[in-house]
């Protein structure tokens, strides 16, 4: 892992568009991306700069099921807002949580991902050390699946929907060894809330119970935090 300390959100989404930018002048064509506050920032950069991606695929993480894809809440919806309609792709993917059969939906994005191998990954990641919607304990070597979402997310996902009632319960995401199958991540984390989570994926064992921690076996993993994300590392 190079862990990059930054000074905030603003100099770590510059960072990973830098290293981006490098690698799509190396050849680079498909990105990985992902949802969420934390990746806002790199794609303010990806907007703020002159690389046209009308050439390249993105591939995102995943998304809600039963989530009509025009819902303000939706991935779909929030890739348009962020990035989409202001940097088109020539294709983009997102995973379809509306399907009639999620299994086979699922089953179908691994065939997206095997034909348009990622160059670069953009990860978040959770307080529990999850990354995509990869909770504690799931599959190392998994693949894009249907996940059901623990409580401690659905909590955290209350504050985006007016009923508690409309806040999804399941997701479809790509698995932690679709994501090892990127052949760059970078991984960015924001403030102390994130600070454990940083810890144990950077110091801590290689486990289920920390998903992030996996990226201690990629060969070029690079981790993006401000300096209240890194607060508890010892080194």
């Amino acid at each position: 892992m190079d862990v990059k300390i930054v000074k905030d959100k603003v100099a770590g989404g510059q960072l990973a568009f830098d290293i981006i930018k490098e690698d799509i002048t190396n050849g680079a064509k498909v990105l990985g991306l992902a949802t969420g506050s934390t990746p806002i920032t790199l794609y303010q950069a990806m907007i703020a700069s002159d690389l046209d991606f009308s050439n390249m695929t993105s591939i995102n993480l995943d998304e809600y099921v039963g989530m009509p894809f025009d819902n303000p809440q939706s991935y779909h919806q929030f890739m348009k807002d962020n990035l989409f309609n202001k940097k088109p792709f020539a294709h983009s993917y997102v995973p379809d949580g509306m399907a009639e059969d999620i299994e086979q939906a699922a089953a179908d994005y691994e065939k997206i991902i095997a034909a348009n191998p990622i160059d670069v990954q953009i990860l978040g990641i959770g307080r529990n050390g999850h990354i995509g919607f990869n909770e504690p304990g799931s599959d190392l070597e998994g693949r894009t699946h249907k996940v059901q979402l623990t409580e401690s997310t659905i909590e955290a996902n209350k504050r985006f929907f007016e009923r508690e009632e409309d806040v999804p319960r399941y997701a479809i995401s790509m698995g932690i060894g679709s994501i090892m199958q990127g052949k760059k991540i970078i991984l960015l984390a924001y403030g102390e809330d994130k600070a454990d989570a940083i810890k144990a994926t950077v110091e801590g064992p290689v486990t289920s119970h920390v998903p992030a921690s996996v990226l201690q076996n990629h060969d070029d993993a690079i981790i993006i935090i401000d300096e209240a994300a890194a607060s508890k590392l010892s080194k």
